[in-house]
Formats: structure tokens, sequence, C-alpha cells
């Protein structure tokens, strides 16, 4: 069994990468989280992309723990805010991880954009470093719209103000196989597959 480090103590994080996992019949890889390893210092996400600051997560990690590790840095990018938050969709409001504050401070600043120009995007860059140095960067992107009201308790950050593509439903109010099946994330962690693949021999 190879241990893969998912480099987070998000635990929605690593249970949505072990149903990937499951669901697309990779086995012979276990996932654990930064919980699981002894500590090292982290260091903070300064990257002007997702792609630069999933890298540097993973290097960090790989370089910490001597294991294959896999980090994710994603956000929202509203474009009647040209790509904003960004990188910065984490700490929008000035606070990290104040989702309520992010997501009440975003609908605030487009509440004048009419309907037809809400459209926005989920990005998720996805980083996966072997101890050796060895890297493969990925990306996965959902379209859809911010809606002016929240809906939905099956999420976590912008998921109650974003309606995907093709959907009426807020991610949000999607169940955790259907945004697995669809999302930035999912999208980006599915392209890793071939990699974990060849780790799980």
């Amino acid at each position: 069994m190879s241990r893969v480090l998912l480099a987070t103590r998000n635990q929605k994080k690593l249970v949505e990468l072990r149903r990937i996992l499951e669901a697309e019949g990779v086995t012979g890889v276990e996932v654990v989280g930064l919980a699981d390893v002894p500590e090292f210092p982290e260091a903070p996400e300064t990257g002007a992309t997702f792609e630069e600051n999933a890298l540097a997560k993973a290097a960090d990690a790989a370089k910490a723990t001597g294991l294959p590790a896999i980090a994710d840095d994603s956000g929202i990018a509203v474009d009647a805010l040209n790509g904003m938050p960004g990188v910065l969709s984490a700490r929008w409001s000035g606070k990290h991880g104040d989702d309520q504050a992010n997501l009440d401070l975003l609908l605030g600043q487009i509440k004048d954009v009419p309907d037809e120009r809400r459209g926005a995007a989920f990005v998720a860059a996805a980083a996966l470093v072997h101890p050796d140095g060895a890297e493969t960067v990925v990306r996965g992107e959902w379209r859809g719209k911010v809606i002016r009201e929240e809906r939905g308790t099956n999420g976590f950050g912008y998921d109650p103000i974003f309606v995907p593509e093709g959907e009426t439903r807020t991610s949000a109010e999607l169940s955790p196989e259907e945004k697995d099946a669809d999302s930035h994330r999912g999208r980006a962690l599915r392209l890793l597959l071939p990699e974990l693949r060849k780790l799980a021999g």
C-alpha cells in the first residue's frame, strides 16, 4: 500500500479524494492528511496563481515527510470582478477562512451587477510532488454564475451562491457524489489519476 499525503487539515478534502479514488477503482493508495504526519513548518500562500500555491505546498510537504504529496489551491473567479477574488478567495474579507464574511463581501460587491453578467468559475489547481522532486500540476475549472442569496448546506466557501452551468441548484445543494463528478477540484484531482495509478503499482 503506497501512502500519499494530501497536504491539508480539511477533513472534507481528504474524504473527497478517497471517494474519487474509490469511484475510479484506484486501490493500493492510502491517502493521509497533515494530521497523520509529524508537524512541519508550512509556508504561507504567496503565489500569484493557484498553480504556484499548490506546487509550493506540495513541494514543502514532500520534502518534509518523504511522501509523495498532493496539494491544491482553489477559489472563485468572478467575471464582473475581473477574475477576483481568485487566489485571495479564502481571505477576501481580510481574515483567512471566514467563509460567511467572504461570501457576504462578494455578494455586496456585485449587488448591482445584472443577472446576465454574473458569470464565474470555480478554479482548482492540484499539484503532485514526489520526494525525488518530480512534479505534476493540473487545473480544473467549473463554470457557472453567482446568484443573489445563499441556498443549500452541502458545501463550504462560496458553494451556496454558485450555480454551475446546466444546473438550477447551487453547488451547496448537490450531493457529494454529484459534486465529485463535476466540481473544479474533482476535475483537477481526476487529472492526477494516471500518476496515482502508477503509485498504486
